[in-house]
């Protein structure tokens, strides 16, 4: 089955463990905060990626020095599954983020947690493994971040704003909180904050090459415009010309125009630029298309 490119972004982003336990620490908060589920009853992670598949147990291990209690058959397709149902473990963990124990916890971001700039990347870093989602940019430019954490979302954005200078868009769908970006250029930086540098670089190709072929089109359009809009009038010019040679006319005109009415009828494809160049001295294009001009106008007075 092929990755998916939100698959290869949050692949890249964990090829870098957190050293620092702090950071670890903020990686799994954010990861929590947009998990399937995370209460006082229970913690439930959900993911299809094989890469934050394998560095979950690690990562919270880190943390808090600690395993799951369910984990699942990394070998088996489709999503997989990590619970921590101990009450002992989910109270050392609402603890250490500073929700204290048992009861109903109101979620948010707590910042003491992030006190450092390292731990803001970490937690985002999280937060993006466990809720995000990257669009191919081959097909468009979205990233967004899900939760079901009304406050989460709102204090989340205000992270991104302080530190990347970043505002995101706020929508909501099917129960969830959704921060999103829509523009490549803050999508890269995002991705590159979070040490997707490969991600984010194929997103500024990709901005490229739908330019470049953008621009490609647009000439070309640009180019069979103006080539039906010479053949056009030359079909009109040589019109004129088989009039004035049927009437008689042609050899009585000016050595100016008879000259032009040669030119055209020897060189039908040929652009007023072209024919102007053609004769000694050059003329310039408007003087060319004037006498043109004159020859379909003559043409028009012969005709019955």
């Amino acid at each position: 089955m092929a990755v998916s490119f939100s698959g290869s972004v949050k692949a890249e982003i964990c090829r870098a463990f957190p050293q620092k336990r702090c950071c670890a620490l903020a990686e799994f908060f954010g990861v929590l905060l947009y998990c399937n589920s995370f209460s006082a009853s229970g913690i439930r992670i959900v993911t299809e990626s094989k890469e934050f598949a394998a560095r979950l147990p690690k990562l919270l291990n880190k943390a808090f020095s600690f395993g799951f209690d369910l984990l699942p058959d990394p070998d088996a397709p489709g999503k997989l599954t990590f619970q921590i149902t101990d009450p002992a473990k989910i109270a050392d963990i609402m603890n250490g983020y500073g929700f204290g124990d048992g009861g109903a916890v109101a979620l948010h971001v707590n910042l003491p947690v992030l006190e450092d700039e390292c731990c803001k990347t970490s937690f985002l870093r999280g937060a993006f493994l466990a809720g995000g989602s990257v669009t191919d940019p081959a097909k468009g430019y979205h990233l967004e971040l899900n939760t079901t954490h009304g406050s989460v979302s709102r204090e989340t954005f205000t992270l991104i704003q302080d530190t990347l200078n970043i505002s995101p868009k706020i929508t909501g769908r099917s129960g969830g909180h959704i921060l999103y970006l829509k523009q490549s250029d803050l999508i890269s930086d995002f991705l590159t904050y979070l040490g997707a540098h490969i991600a984010a670089m194929g997103i500024i190709e990709a901005k490229l090459e739908k330019e470049l072929n953008n621009k490609v089109n647009r000439r070309c359009n640009c180019d069979e415009g103006n080539t039906s809009k010479v053949v056009e009038a030359s079909q009109k010019q040589l019109a004129a010309i088989r009039v004035l040679r049927e009437r008689g006319v042609a050899d009585k005109l000016p050595q100016k125009l008879q000259q032009a009415l040669i030119l055209r009828e020897s060189n039908p494809e040929s652009t007023l630029t072209e024919l102007a160049s053609m004769i000694e001295p050059p003329i310039s294009k408007p003087a060319m298309s004037h006498r043109l001009n004159k020859l379909v106008e003559l043409a028009k007075e012969e005709t019955p």
